[in-house]
């Protein structure tokens, strides 16, 4: 897909995401963006306790995902930090423990969907909030539409999640959307890439603090939704795996900008 931009040579610019000439390169590659997902949540702040975990699945052994090691700063996150874990939860590749909920949450993830490259979760401040309500997001902006018939629910909270069983039943109600809200703890969201995952879940967080905003003022109920059909036009002119890709560069960019330490 062609973006016309403005260039040195006024020439188009073609945004889309990379291809690779090897299994290493993009291994490679799929580890510094996941390294880069976690600094940039961090400067977010969702990087809350110890909660919450961003994965990508490994280009060549495909049961296989890369993950944070538990406890560790995600402002302090590089590359080769990261740990590569197996189906059964055993950590072939890094040093460092592994987050059992990141495993029993993430592994169901990658298993119910193949097509899922990367998934992110975190417990943000308005992802959170909006959670307790058990409500799905409004077509009320341009931005909220991204999730339209593309949001799901997760109403069967018991505490965290250590049994795959439960992983199981989260990945059930993400179903073949981008995103769940787990009520009463956080959001998830996944993608074709890092850069998508972790971008719609930013995303997600300041569209639940919008609906936030018009809630304590009493207006959301108050307010004119789109109708189905202006949603869905919407939801194919920002809500598809390259505009999520697209909204990760400008972050990307950011954080090697300011601090490229993740790189190593």
């Amino acid at each position: 897909m062609l973006f016309r931009g403005i260039a040195n040579d006024s020439t188009d610019i073609d945004l889309r995401p990379p291809t690779f000439g090897d299994i290493e390169q993009e291994r490679e590659h799929r580890k510094l963006r996941l390294a880069a997902a976690y600094r940039i949540f961090a400067r977010f702040g969702y990087d809350h306790w110890v909660a919450g975990h961003i994965t990508v699945r490994d280009p060549e052994y495909l049961d296989h995902f890369w993950v944070n090691p538990f406890a560790k700063n995600w402002a302090k996150i590089r590359a080769s930090d990261l740990l590569l874990v197996d189906s059964d939860g055993t950590v072939v590749r890094g040093e460092g423990a592994l987050n059992a909920a990141a495993f029993a949450i993430h592994s169901a993830i990658h298993h119910a969907r193949p097509d899922v490259v990367a998934a992110a979760h975190a417990h943000t401040p308005h992802g959170q909030a909006w959670s307790v309500t058990g409500n799905l997001i409004e077509p009320i902006t341009q931005d909220a539409c991204a999730f339209y018939e593309d949001l799901g629910i997760f109403d069967e909270y018991s505490g965290v999640v250590y049994d795959t069983n439960e992983g199981g039943r989260i990945a059930d109600a993400l179903g073949t959307r981008k995103a769940v809200i787990l009520r009463h703890h956080g959001l998830l969201t996944v993608g074709d890439s890092v850069d998508e995952a972790a971008f719609w879940l930013h995303l997600l967080e300041q569209v639940c603090r919008t609906h936030l905003l018009l809630s304590v003022n009493g207006n959301l109920g108050q307010l004119k939704t789109m109708g189905p059909e202006m949603a869905r036009k919407a939801h194919e002119q920002v809500g598809q795996h390259l505009h999520g890709w697209l909204g990760f560069q400008p972050l990307w960019t950011r954080v090697i900008d300011e601090d490229p330490t993740f790189l190593t």
